[in-house]
């Protein structure tokens, strides 16, 4: 998932310094969409291991 935000985001770039500024904006809001649900997927692993490791020890 981290990949295609990077992916959107090279785009925008792109966009952006080419003029097409509304293909920029758009693939903008698609690649943070993207980072922040990798974001938020990446906290809840986080939270999930240390629940684990709380149960698991004694």
């Amino acid at each position: 998932m981290i990949k295609y935000a990077v992916i959107f985001l090279v785009i925008s770039i792109i966009a952006g310094a080419i003029g097409f500024t509304g293909v920029s904006a758009l693939a903008r809001k698609i690649s943070l969409l993207l980072f922040g649900l990798f974001f938020i997927g990446f906290l809840l692993l986080i939270g999930f291991a240390v629940l684990v490791d709380h149960a698991v020890t004694p």
